[in-house]
């Protein structure tokens, strides 16, 4: 995988906890009475559809390229993971906030509250398996960058939102099961409400940062910097290559394009250079496997 964590097995991690949660506090929610615990409820639902669309983006874009597609679908992954964000938004977030809105004008006293303690505690348990996953994954990837570092270069989408998910499925838990125990502790049915509305606020901010991540990769971003960095340093120590004038590169999924503009050693004969061209485009896919396209340009000068 671009990046180097393995987004197929954090997405599988998150499927099988938000189930597994989503059942429990399905039940919980039905004999409490609680809006913070119908509000994971949806929550987790929604997080069990939006991991199905990660995988079903991430086949998607493993399609082969095609006329209509040279550069192959690789970036339908970024698509999903920006529909995934808006689900957050909408699914998780806005409907927290109106259930939490509902009940804070009309509170309503929980019912056998152990229920909604126990499965909020199973479900932290659960989901902090979830997130153990992630990170191992993501501390793959991140090197000896900070994690917020990481979020903000990385150009794996599917992983950047799961990441995001679990991280909000987890402090979610926290905030509801804190709400849970302050209404029964000071009989004030109004702390349920008032942590459905910062379950919503958190997915809100949480699926704002995915989104802006995404939509950036969507559009059309470079690999990392570090990456970036890499490729360039690989140019410049090549035998063939006297300066590199220019480097594009684009990240397309898994895979990336590369676009090079070069002074060669060879200025004289055609074969030549365009063996020197040839054996850098062999190396460079060779030390850089994600490389699938790459297009040199030998040049003297920039602009030109």
């Amino acid at each position: 995988m671009a990046g180097g964590g393995d987004s197929t097995r954090a997405i599988l991690f998150a499927l099988g906890a938000n189930f597994a949660i989503a059942v429990a506090k399905g039940v919980a929610a039905f004999f409490t009475g609680s809006s913070a615990m119908l509000a994971e409820t949806v929550h987790s639902l929604a997080d069990c559809g939006n991991q199905l669309l990660l995988l079903l983006g991430m086949k998607q874009a493993k399609k082969p390229p095609s006329p209509d597609y040279p550069l192959g679908y690789g970036k339908a992954i970024y698509f999903w993971s920006f529909l995934v964000a808006v689900m957050l938004f909408t699914v998780g977030g806005m409907f927290s906030l109106y259930e939490g809105i509902h009940k804070l004008q009309q509170p309503e006293p929980l019912k056998q509250w152990w229920w909604a303690a126990g499965v909020l505690v199973f479900g932290i348990v659960a989901e902090a398996v979830s997130m153990r996953a992630c990170l191992h994954e993501v501390n793959k990837a991140r090197g000896n960058r900070s994690l917020w570092q990481w979020f903000r270069e990385s150009r794996q989408a599917e992983l950047v939102v799961i990441f995001g998910e679990d991280l909000a499925a987890l402090l979610g838990l926290v905030f509801a099961l804190a709400a849970v125990m302050l209404a029964v502790i000071t009989g004030n049915p109004l702390w349920d409400a008032i942590g459905t509305i910062a379950i919503g606020a958190l997915l809100i901010i949480v699926a704002v940062f995915v989104a802006i991540e995404v939509k950036a990769m969507l559009i059309g971003q470079s690999v990392d910097p570090a990456r970036q960095q890499q490729i360039r340093e690989f140019l410049d120590a090549r035998p063939e290559v006297a300066r590199v004038i220019s480097l594009i590169t684009l990240q397309l999924g898994d895979e990336v394009m590369v676009s090079v503009q070069a002074q060669m050693r060879e200025e004289h004969s055609v074969v030549a250079l365009t063996d020197q061209i040839n054996a850098v485009e062999r190396a460079l896919k060779q030390g850089f496997p994600e490389v699938r396209w790459s297009f040199f340009e030998p040049d003297v000068k920039a602009g030109v």
